[in-house]
């Protein structure tokens, strides 16, 4: 029997007494699926007018910088995978920023840190968004340029609804804005932050994508935006100059992968965390977890275990490889999976790993994901890192300004230590696994939550035959610091487990059924074999997937 119809079959099982509270969106043309749901139908009418996936991703991307700005926006970064159907090929892009040139330890100890800062201006490295876009469009994009910006623009000026989730974390993040006297302005008029279902505008940005749109990249990177940025630093005694903007590229990669039971899965490569999925499945690779209760003692235990070790080699080894030498190669291999998982106690939570050698061995961010009719996917991840980033608004175009440069390290012995024009470690990735005919672009935002995020999905897809929204919907746990035996864990998992895991010595905190602390993911499937396609949209967040409308309207 082939693969698809194994799975079906496992869904179709569920069907009528099911855990899941949605159920996939199946179409024989394009779907996108996103965190906020103008942004899903941005995307999803650019693809009913001929779009290329890369078209619709670009347009929901720059709506989710206008309708959920406290995650996103061209003041942030961004990662893709595409996946061409008709080669079968995989391109990978990493428009992640550099730091200014002026920014060193020396000039932060100068300034009396004695630490990365975690916000304000020297907290900033270039924003990598706009020139990613440009890229991905001149190499996959079918439509004009400016017209991707239409929705953005329009939401910008005449206003969109406040959704749920989104208002909360707007209104969360009030002290924050109310530091910067842009923020003030454009995110708290009359010194509140939007309530729900209030209507927001930002005529500001309005005006930058106006520019992007006319204009390109070199607006944002030589133009009006750049002068902009730099009067913004210059202000607040910052280190960004010119020279910093115009002269930053963003780089193809080649997306880097391990084999899972048979499933390909793909990440990108460092500086991106995408090593850690795959190092995390390849130690899981060595426990059958597919003979364990879903979400029950077993298998939470190895996972919870083997993300400890991920980490722990993440923070010894990521950086960014142009300018140190990352292992990467040892950190994926699969030898390498199976002497960290020797390390994992059946019984007993370790709270403290050691990074291992692979050379010897033979908060927050959107997603979102598109495949067009011809089964063309874009897997595409954004972000400004914590909400509202540095909290750093741009003079007159009403952005903030990523704080990326919070994850470098302050030790010079470092790999990721700060330095000039250096990439710091990325906690966002995009992800794509295939296997047969079954293709599936995917992703869960939430900075250091997406390792176990992404390794958890995949197993639910592999492990337990889960369709892709039973895999984003199932509980999760997440681990968002590097050491110590701290664990988030959805109510969902039941006390009994929870109680289980604290025995062997883990230090559960229970959060709500479908907490925001796990993020929130977007995942789309393209069969090959029948042309038809699937969507899947996150709970956790305001988002749907959103087919391509046929053209039953003639006029």
């Amino acid at each position: 029997m082939k693969l698809f119809a194994v799975l079906l079959l496992a869904t179709l099982a569920h069907a009528q007494d099911r855990s899941q509270a949605r159920s996939m969106v199946l179409s024989d043309r394009g779907i996108a699926a996103t965190s906020q749901t103008l942004a899903s139908q941005a995307g999803a009418q650019v693809l009913a007018r001929g779009g290329s996936a890369i078209d619709a991703a670009i347009a929901a991307n720059a709506v989710l910088g206008v309708v959920e700005p406290e995650r996103g926006g061209i003041g942030g970064d961004l990662f893709v995978i595409y996946w061409e159907a008709k080669t079968g090929k995989l391109t990978g892009i990493n428009a992640s920023g550099w730091a200014p040139k002026g920014l060193t330890i020396d000039v932060l100890k100068a300034k009396g840190n004695t630490g990365m800062p975690q916000l304000g201006i020297d907290a900033v490295t270039v924003p990598g968004c706009v020139d990613g876009w440009a890229k991905l469009h001149q190499k996959f994009g079918k439509l004009p340029w400016k017209d991707l910006f239409a929705p953005a623009i329009y939401y910008a000026k005449n206003g969109f609804p406040v959704t749920e989730i989104i208002h909360e974390t707007w209104h969360e993040e009030s002290a924050k804005l109310a530091k910067d006297l842009n923020g003030r302005r454009v995110y708290m008029k009359n010194g509140e932050t939007p309530k729900l279902g209030e209507i927001a505008r930002n005529p500001e940005l309005g005006a930058a994508y106006e520019l992007i749109a006319a204009q390109g990249p070199a607006a944002f990177y030589k133009g009006a935006i750049a002068k902009a940025i730099v009067k913004t630093s210059e202000r607040l005694g910052g280190t960004m100059a010119l020279p910093d903007l115009s002269e930053f590229s963003s780089e193809w990669v080649t997306p880097v992968s391990t084999d899972y039971r048979g499933w390909k899965v793909y990440e990108l490569p460092p500086n991106s965390q995408g090593l850690g999925p795959l190092e995390m499945l390849n130690i899981l690779s060595t426990f059958p977890l597919g003979s364990y209760a879903p979400r029950g003692i077993e298998e939470l235990h190895a996972q919870i275990e083997a993300q400890k070790l991920t980490f722990a080699d993440l923070h010894r080894y990521l950086a960014d490889p142009r300018i140190s030498k990352v292992p990467v190669a040892g950190l994926i291999s699969p030898a390498f999976g199976r002497e960290r998982a020797k390390l994992i106690d059946a019984n007993h939570a370790r709270c403290e790993e050691t990074p291992g050698s692979p050379d010897t061995v033979a908060g927050n961010t959107v997603y979102l994901s598109v495949v067009d009719r011809e089964g063309n996917i874009a897997s595409l991840i954004q972000s400004v890192y914590q909400h509202f980033g540095s909290g750093v608004v741009v003079d007159d175009y009403g952005f903030a300004l990523q704080n990326r440069g919070a994850l470098f390290e302050f030790d010079p012995a470092h790999l990721n230590a700060v330095a000039p024009r250096k990439r710091p470690y990325q906690t966002i990735i995009p992800a794509f696994m295939e296997k047969g005919d079954v293709h599936i672009g995917f992703g869960i935002m939430g900075g250091m939550n997406q390792t176990p995020a992404h390794a958890q999905f995949v197993s639910n897809v592999v492990d337990h035959g889960m369709s892709i929204q039973m895999a984003l919907e199932a509980p999760r746990f997440t681990k968002l610091k590097f050491s110590g035996c701290d664990i988030l864990i959805e109510n969902r998992v039941t006390k009994q487990v929870r109680d289980a895991l604290t025995a062997k010595g883990h230090e559960i905190k229970v959060v709500g059924d479908f907490s925001n602390q796990m993020g929130g993911g977007q995942a789309v499937i393209y069969n090959s074999a029948t042309g038809v396609k699937y969507g899947a949209s996150d709970p956790r967040k305001d988002g749907s997937a959103v087919p391509e409308p046929h053209p039953y309207f003639k006029n």
